[in-house]
Order: C-alpha cells, then sequence, then structure tokens
C-alpha cells in the first residue's frame, strides 16, 4: 500500500508503478523507486510511504489523493489497481487486463485505448474518457468502463470495442465517431450525441438527447437483439436494470458518414 504523504508541487508520472513490478520488492526498495515529476526523477518516498502486509501481492493500494498522479495502470496487463481518493489523467490507459477501481474523480483520458479488463470510477471523469489519445486513430478496444459520476466531452471518441457505461450525465459529443462497441448513458446527454458515428450502439437510458437530422428512426423489429444488449447492461445495476421490461425507439446513422450505428431509445 502507497499512502500519501504530501501532494507533489508538479505532476507525477506514475506508469511504473504497477502490481506485477512491486510484488515482493521490499518496502525500502519500492521508496527509491525514482518516477518523472515535471523534468526530474524523484523518489516514490517524497510523495508517498509503503505500509507492506495485508493486501494480496497482486493488488496494489494507492490511499489519498492521487489527483495530481497520471497515468496509473498505463497499460496495466493483469493484477489490480485501487485507488482510495482521486486519480489524475490518463487512469487505466492502454490496459489489456486486471481492474482499476477509482473511489474519487478521474481526470482526462480515463480508459483511453484499453484493449480489456475492468476500470471502475466512483466519481466522475474528465474529457475524452474511453476515446483517443492526440495523434491516434483508434478510441476504446474492449473490456468494461464503468463510471458512476459524470462524463466529460467527446466521452468514447472514436470507440472500437468493448462496453463503456456512465451512471450520471454526459458531455456534448458523446460517442463521436464512434466505431464500434456499446456507450450507455443513465443521465442527460449533450447537444451532439454520436456525431460522425459510423458503427456501434448508443443506449440513451435517461432523458433523449438531442436528434441529428442525419439519424433516420426504424420501424423493423429489433426486440431479440435488444434483449441480448439491456440484459448485458443490467448486471451492472443502477438505472440499468429496469432496461429489458423498457420499449424501444431505434435510430440508425450517422447517414451524413455512411454509418450504420444506432441511438437505442429506451421508453
Amino acid at each position: 500500500m502507497l499512502i500519501m504523504k504530501q501532494a507533489p508541487a508538479l505532476r507525477v508520472d506514475l506508469r511504473a508503478v504497477q502490481p506485477a513490478r512491486l510484488a515482493g520488492m521490499p518496502a525500502g526498495e519500492i521508496e527509491r523507486l525514482a518516477v518523472p515529476c515535471g523534468r526530474e526523477m524523484v523518489p516514490l518516498a517524497e510523495f508517498c510511504r509503503v505500509v507492506a502486509g495485508g493486501e494480496d501481492t497482486g493488488t496494489l493500494v494507492l490511499d489519498g489523493d492521487f489527483s495530481r498522479f497520471d497515468r496509473i495502470g498505463w497499460q496495466l496487463a493483469g493484477g489490480r489497481i485501487e485507488v482510495r481518493g482521486a486519480a489524475g489523467d490518463h487512469v487505466g490507459t492502454g490496459m489489456s487486463a486486471g481492474e482499476i477501481r477509482v473511489h474519487g474523480d478521474a481526470g482526462m483520458y480515463a480508459g483511453c485505448e484499453m484493449a480489456g479488463g475492468r476500470l471502475e470510477v466512483a466519481g466522475s471523469v474528465g474529457d475524452f474518457a474511453a476515446g483517443a489519445l492526440p495523434g491516434s486513430m483508434d478510441g476504446m478496444r474492449g473490456g468494461l468502463l464503468l463510471v458512476r459520476g459524470h462524463a466529460g466531452e467527446r466521452f468514447g471518441d472514436r470507440m472500437r470495442r468493448g462496453t463503456a457505461a456512465v451512471l450520471g450525465d454526459a458531455g456534448d459529443f458523446l460517442g463521436s465517431r464512434m466505431v464500434a462497441g456499446t456507450i450507455a448513458v443513465a443521465g442527460r446527454v449533450g447537444a451532439h450525441c454520436a456525431w460522425g458515428m459510423r458503427r456501434g450502439s448508443i443506449v440513451c437510458a435517461g432523458s433523449v438527447p438531442p436528434i441529428s437530422p442525419t439519424f433516420a428512426e426504424t420501424g423493423a423489429n429489433f426486440e431479440v437483439a435488444w434483449q441480448l444488449i439491456a440484459r448485458d447492461l443490467a448486471r451492472l445495476g443502477g438505472p440499468f436494470e429496469s432496461l429489458p421490461r423498457r420499449r424501444l425507439r431505434r435510430h440508425a446513422g450517422d447517414l451524413a458518414v455512411g454509418g450504420r450505428g444506432e441511438l437505442l431509445l429506451p421508453a
């Protein structure tokens, strides 16, 4: 367990602090581990003290406000990370397996380009969660991202696979340029939902969002496919539990880009 001693003046990059790397490492050696802070490499002991024992060797616990610590669980390939407070930018970016749980809010780019595993944030996430990194063409590629609070702008931008769910509200451009996968939002959705969407499913379980004229309502029977999606989301609990019992309106698009995605609006 890493317990916060003092918040850093500059942002700290924690990508090298992984459960697999720290397993079996003596506490003193962990505290001497150098991490990037600004332009310098600084021992981890400057910010945290290590408490050994009392937890599984495959689990890393970060106790305190880690909102100025970025890239927690960067490319995580196994094990479990629990943040008992807030997390900085890029939490869970590129993860392919394992589990990350954040008990507070998370910054920008949470779950960006994740390919597997489970990332759960008890609070809210910043912009571009489940999306693509700057200069990249691919967003989230697999796994589950569950946000129990609200989501910022461009949630699921260029998303290609997996499930991303928000129990609160989502900003404008939800699912923008989406290629595949499933996004579900239980609260309000912003003004430009599904802009440039090519494929995939966006479930608006709360209020009906503004629907672009480049989406067309379909009358085809979609009940079987809807039940598969609804039952999968119902396992996440909360407002999604009632989805299998709700009737559905379906809009297809974004026809402006030749898209074949769908907006699913449970009644």
